[in-house]
């Protein structure tokens, strides 16, 4: 044995017989065997796991001190809530990795074998290689550790986990979402935004939505709005600019009947966008709302927002108008208790990017961009029935479409059929993709689950407030007058143009006789079978126009 074995032998020796004592004292016995945890391996895996606690201690302390400029920085939160948490759970695991490792070796050794402490000897050729090994396997893990968490985050915040991957019930939403203008902003934009607050609620929200998927607790349809959805400005205003004055804007709506030709109707008009402040410019139009010196809060009685019987407005100056809807029950006790919300821009804005078309404006929409060809006969008549017809499924309504799309012409129209039968199949593969964009029977999701508020075509939309009925107690009242939000500038059917009318209101295509007091959606909300509002037995081989071309005999009398 060579001297620095003897040595060592020697020290080691005195190590295990240091509790005998010596001469002049006593043996002492260990009161307690030695904690498992003293190992180096722990040892490294607490430091390491104290590290990542303090950082993320300190991360959320900069968070609270630095206010917005922390919640614009999307990085805080993933340093905060990925990274660090990712190291400190790194170090958890090693302190347990060493303590089984130290419970593994003591069962070889005699009690008395075992030492208070490791020993670390960097000249024991086994023990130094032993040594580098372990702290570049440390340092590959917690790279890897890192990196695989920063990627996990990234794909938890990319558009194909919202829509595919672990939220297969987002699949109306999801789709639609790829038909509509923001198609190429993320979800997280919107849903989450920048900050760490947000974030956290995003994922213990997701926690939710994933036991409701995996025990089925989930609604049919999606419930809508989105009760504690981000404020636009903290998103929607990232990108939109809402003290900018944007004027008017032309807007031209093509429509076509459902006659025989599908007669075509235009309707041209400008639309008063409007916004501004003082300070940039002038502060008028539809973007009135939005301008932040005005405060427009609301109460909705249902879980929709669609009514709306109490508005409360208050100017720049602090002068306070509240208007109530007539008829409405509402006594100030309950305007104290019910929940009020101040108008935000999803309040009319409330389908940026999950769009449901109603068949009648997919069809439109499909014909005048060429892809339904407009020269079929009733081809507008029959493609709106058949999206509106009842399925149980999305694969029974695609093969209903193109069997019956198809089946029409070819009995009722076989010349047609006979020479133009591409111009059929298109026409049958496009309202089977509108039908596949936009209706999901399985989830019973299509317009009419989500409503539409811009506009007041096929929804209440503007009309929730602006309907004429809401009333201050001095009685001015919330103006429905159709040229507050637009002016029609022309009309044209079937090729003709008509002259605007003075007043720049629109001009029905059919006469309705005085239909001032009613509006649109009183009949385009219907698609199936509009509900007469008086009981005149069965009207299905009547049209409406055989007894509104002349007087509106139902706004006259029974």
């Amino acid at each position: 044995m060579s001297e620095t074995d003897e040595t060592r032998a020697g020290d080691e020796s005195d190590e295990r017989d240091e509790p005998a004592g010596t001469e002049d004292e006593p043996a002492k016995t260990p009161s307690r065997t030695p904690s498992l945890l003293r190992n180096y391996i722990s040892f490294a895996g607490m430091s390491v796991a104290a590290a990542g606690l303090v950082s993320i201690l300190l991360m959320m302390m900069l968070e609270l001190m630095s206010g917005e400029a922390a919640h614009d920085n999307p990085y805080t939160g993933i340093f905060t809530y990925v990274l660090f948490p990712s190291v400190m759970g790194f170090g958890i695991v090693l302190v347990a990795l060493g303590a089984m490792w130290e419970r593994r070796k003591r069962r070889r050794q005699a009690p008395d074998q075992i030492g208070r402490y490791p020993v670390l000897d960097l000249n024991d050729p086994r023990r130094r290689r032993s040594f580098v090994v372990f702290l570049l396997l440390s340092f590959i893990f917690l790279f890897m550790s890192a990196f695989g968490s920063y990627r996990a985050f990234e794909h938890s915040e990319s558009v194909q986990f919202c829509g595919e991957t672990c939220h297969a019930v987002m699949k109306p939403e999801f789709v639609a979402y790829q038909a509509s203008p923001h198609a190429r902003v993320k979800c997280v934009e919107c849903h989450v935004g920048g900050g760490a607050e947000w974030y956290v609620r995003a994922k213990f929200n997701g926690a939710y939505q994933l036991y409701s998927v995996a025990f089925d607790k989930y609604d049919r349809p999606i419930k809508s709005p989105v009760h504690n959805m981000r404020p636009a400005r903290d998103t929607c205003a990232q990108c939109h600019w809402p003290e900018k004055f944007l004027g008017e804007r032309l807007k031209t709506l093509a429509y076509y009947g459902y006659d025989e030709k599908n007669s075509p109707r235009q309707v041209r008009l400008l639309v008063n966008v409007g916004g501004g402040t003082p300070e940039s410019g002038p502060v008028s139009g539809i973007h009135w709302h939005m301008n932040l010196g005005n405060d427009v809060t609301y109460i909705a009685s249902d879980e929709r927002r669609q009514i709306i019987p109490w508005v409360r407005f208050k100017d720049r100056d602090g002068n306070v108008t509240e208007y109530i809807a007539r008829g409405a029950q509402f006594s100030p006790a309950d305007i104290e208790r019910a929940e009020k919300r101040r108008i935000d821009c999803i309040d009319c804005h409330n389908r940026p990017a999950h769009q449901y078309l109603p068949p009648d404006k997919a069809v439109n929409d499909s014909m005048a961009a060429g892809r339904i060809d407009p020269s079929l006969p009733y081809v507008k008549r029959e493609a709106v029935r058949l999206l509106a017809a009842e399925y149980r499924t999305e694969d029974e309504a695609v093969a209903a479409i193109g069997r019956d799309l198809e089946g029409f012409y070819r009995q009722n129209y076989a010349d047609v059929y006979g020479a133009r039968p591409d111009a059929v199949r298109t026409a049958a593969a496009e309202v089977q993709r509108i039908y596949k964009t936009y209706f999901f029977p399985e989830m019973k999701t299509d317009w009419r689950a989500h409503p539409d508020n811009i506009s007041h075509y096929y929804s209440q939309g503007c009309f929730r407030c602006h309907d004429g009925q809401h009333v201050s107690n001095t009685g001015k009242v919330i103006s429905n007058a159709c040229n507050t939000c637009h002016t029609v500038l022309d009309q044209t059917e079937a090729g003709l143009r008509l002259p605007p009318a003075e007043d720049g209101k629109f001009r029905h295509p059919v006469n309705l006789g005085d239909i001032s007091g009613t509006n649109c959606t009183a009949c385009h909300k219907h698609t199936r079978a509009f509900q007469h509002p008086v009981n005149l037995g069965d009207l299905s081989r009547f049209k409406c126009t055989d007894c509104h071309a002349g007087r509106n005999w139902a706004l006259e009398g029974d």
